[in-house]
Formats: C-alpha cells, structure tokens, sequence
C-alpha cells in the first residue's frame, strides 16, 4: 500500500463545494476526487481525451455542413424554378396580349438573374444583408433608449 502523506490546500468556496458534489455522486472521498485531478493534470490524460472528443464533434458538425450545404442547393435550386414559373404565369388573357405578357415575364425573370448573379458574384447575399440589418437594429435599440421608458410602458396621464 503507497504511502500517504497529508498536505494542506486552500480551495475557493465554490469550488469545494463542486469537489464535495463529485465526491458525493461517486461515492468517494474529497480526497480521492483531488488526487485523481491532480494525477490527471499531471499525466496529460485528460488532455488526449479532449482532443478526441474534440475531433469526434468537429468531424459530426463537418458531417451536418455537408448536408445543409446540399439541403440549401436543393432549396435555392427549388426557389429559382418557383420564381422563374411565377414571372412566366400567364392569367386567362386575350391573344394579342399573350405575347407581351411572355416577354414581361422573360423580361423580370432576366432581371431576377441579373440581381441574383450579381449579389452571388460580391457574396453579399440577401439573408446576411438582413441579419446585418437586424444586428444594426438591435444594437442602435440597446444604445438609444425608448421614449417609453426601458420596459417598453408609456407615460401615463396621471401622476
């Protein structure tokens, strides 16, 4: 049997008192708790078992961007057709008013091309030119406050 010797340390309150937890659920002593900490420290164990569990997530997430990644092409893929069959819809209309109708709706759909290639060609897309708006948004409301009043509640007319 190793031999032991006594040693004191100084913990912060919480701190101990999470050591006591884990000492409790596992059903050990504070002792023991410690001493596999710092044996764990000292080995590098603990360390090889992050990186792993670390690899193993990041591998998961590379995993789910795959998938959303092909989820958006269908998704913009399906968008483009909706859009393209929506600018091309004909209403019941008489004849010599058909033909102008398909070169408006050719018209607006080169136009839709045009705006889209353009935005995908500067990578200034549509939802993130929004959610810097929003951003914005939040952050002038965080810096100007209400006319109201912080929780939102108007000046009431009796006082």
């Amino acid at each position: 049997m190793p031999v032991r010797r006594r040693m004191n340390v100084y913990f912060e309150t919480g701190l101990l008192n999470e050591v006591s937890l884990l000492a409790a659920r596992r059903k050990v002593s504070k002792s023991a708790v410690v001493e596999m900490a710092v044996q764990s420290f000292l080995t590098g164990d603990d360390a090889g078992q992050r990186e792993a569990a670390l690899i193993r997530r990041l591998d998961h997430l590379s995993r789910q961007m795959e998938g959303m990644d092909e989820d958006l092409s269908i998704l913009g893929e399906t968008l483009a057709l909706y859009v393209r069959a929506w600018m091309n819809a004909r209403l019941p209309m008489p004849p010599e008013a058909q033909e102008a109708a398909k070169a408006r709706g050719q018209e607006r759909y080169d136009r839709f091309l045009t705006v889209l290639l353009r935005n995908l060609a500067t990578r200034d897309r549509f939802l993130r030119e929004r959610s810097r708006d929003i951003a914005a948004f939040r952050e002038h409301r965080a810096v100007t406050p209400s006319p109201d009043g912080p929780d939102g509640a108007g000046r009431s007319g009796a006082g």
